[in-house]
């Protein structure tokens, strides 16, 4: 029997070998990957406001992460490594995916509450931070000085009117730090390949929220549309994403890639405008700008890679950014572990 003509990486297994893509993926600029990846990561989470007047937001916060799960888990069948790892790394699985979990439960509190643009912005501080604790100097003291000017305008625009949905931007900000460190670790274990720790942690994520999620998603089986909105959710706010991101990836430098993620809020605020109508004040967008020029101007700390070596990774949870040596889901030798954020 002939064997497939194109062998997924070990690790990654997004039918993408390093150096040598296939024939048909090849044709697409990794850049144009990139791009699906970036309208997807937030095309996903405008739909799912849109879904909130069907259902609640906890049960479509559920119905998405359940749903990525089932893609991830039917593909990857994660359930055969799971008997291989140690300990550590499955209590490390476990926090991963409780931090998914209660993550991406925040994430969609928050976008019922503020604009998407907004509280994208807010999620990039912990990452630039993360890169300013790991590389100190003048250049990342610089982007950290910009992203947290950039979210103190977003936030004292919203901060009288919505100070629940700051809240909750703030904390899903401060767990996606936690989401870093955890995804890095498994990753650096070594013990879980790929995309198989991350469809592990959406199944565990599933699991933690189904007490609260799947009571509020109860509706929705009721309703097809609302069901199937659902679905859609999640396939394209977490599983579409994270498959290009890997395609991108493997042709994009580090600093490349790097430098295309600070315009993840901007493109937050562009789909929140378009989907949402969410029009952004004069204050609004110079916020959005300072975190953009804050993360384009963050140093990492891992070495810097050749202009074809594959880069680190994207966000599981509303948005997307592994930025470098921030720990973000990639592997010992700086290949990217995953998916990936908001949920």
């Amino acid at each position: 029997m002939a064997t497939p003509r194109h062998r997924t990486r070990s690790a990654d297994d997004v039918g993408v070998p390093p150096g040598r893509p296939g024939r048909g993926v090849a044709r697409v600029p990794p850049h144009a990957w990139f791009v699906v990846s970036a309208v997807f990561h937030y095309l996903g989470p405008a739909f799912a406001v849109l879904l909130f007047a069907r259902v609640d937001v906890l049960g479509v916060a559920w119905l998405r992460i359940a749903s990525a799960a089932l893609v991830l888990a039917l593909w990857r069948r994660p359930w055969r490594v799971w008997g291989t790892l140690d300990r550590g790394t499955r209590r490390l699985l476990l926090g991963w995916g409780a931090v998914l979990a209660v993550m991406n439960s925040c994430f969609y509190l928050a976008i019922d509450r503020l604009p998407l643009g907004t509280v994208a912005a807010i999620e990039f501080v912990p990452v630039v931070a993360l890169a300013a604790l790991a590389v100190r100097g003048v250049r990342n003291a610089a982007a950290l000085g910009a992203a947290v000017a950039g979210v103190w305008l977003l936030t004292d625009v919203h901060l009288v009117a919505e100070p629940v949905g700051v809240a909750f931007a703030v904390v899903n900000a401060l767990l996606f730090a936690g989401y870093v460190v955890l995804a890095h670790r498994v990753a650096s274990s070594g013990q879980v390949p790929g995309l198989d720790g991350l469809a592990l942690s959406m199944v565990i994520a599933s699991v933690v929220a189904l007490p609260v999620g799947l009571w509020q998603a109860a509706p929705a089986f009721l309703d097809p549309v609302a069901l199937a909105a659902g679905i859609g959710v999640g396939i394209a706010s977490s599983v579409i994403p994270y498959v290009c991101d890997q395609l991108a990836m493997a042709r994009l430098s580090r600093a490349t890639y790097a430098l295309m993620v600070s315009l993840l809020p901007a493109t937050a605020t562009v789909v929140g405008v378009v989907v949402l109508t969410q029009v952004p004040s004069t204050l609004e967008v110079l916020g959005v700008a300072l975190v953009v020029a804050g993360v384009a101007l963050h140093r990492s700390a891992g070495p810097p890679r050749s202009a074809g070596g594959p880069a680190p990774g994207p966000r599981p949870g509303g948005g997307a950014v592994g930025l470098g040596g921030d720990g973000r889901g990639h592997r010992r030798d700086g290949e990217r572990h995953r998916a990936p954020r908001r949920a």
